[in-house]
């Protein structure tokens, strides 16, 4: 909205908001409001039952897990290997030799580094 000293009027429907709040601002009195009644009894007095249903509700909640967790800890085991379900049926793969790699020998068209001399 607009405020006033700022050099820029103000369009119809500003006026007319403003002419609206003013008037329902003026039309409420002291004569209008009422003082609060008093509680009728205390706040504490409800809410104890509330959370005393709560706490026994968590209470039997944290026991049920205990015993579920416990009682599916003790039974559980690692798989052991799979397997397939038929015997493996085929020829049996070569066995590696052993060969050192010292033993390697190089071949006539293989380069052999050369060293510098002394």
């Amino acid at each position: 909205m607009n405020e006033p000293g700022t050099g820029t009027t103000a369009t119809p429907v500003e006026e007319r908001l403003r002419a609206a709040l003013a008037a329902r601002a003026h039309s409420v009195g002291p004569a209008d409001l009422r003082p609060l009644r008093p509680p009728s009894r205390p706040a504490r007095i409800r809410s104890v039952p509330v959370r005393r249903a709560v706490v026994g509700v968590l209470a039997l909640a944290a026991v049920a897990a205990l015993v579920f967790f416990a009682l599916r800890g003790g039974e559980s085991r690692p798989a052991g290997p799979a397997r397939s379900p038929h015997p493996p049926i085929g020829t049996p793969s070569p066995v590696p030799s052993a060969v050192s790699p010292s033993a390697a020998r190089p071949t006539p068209s293989t380069p052999t580094p050369s060293t510098p001399g002394p």
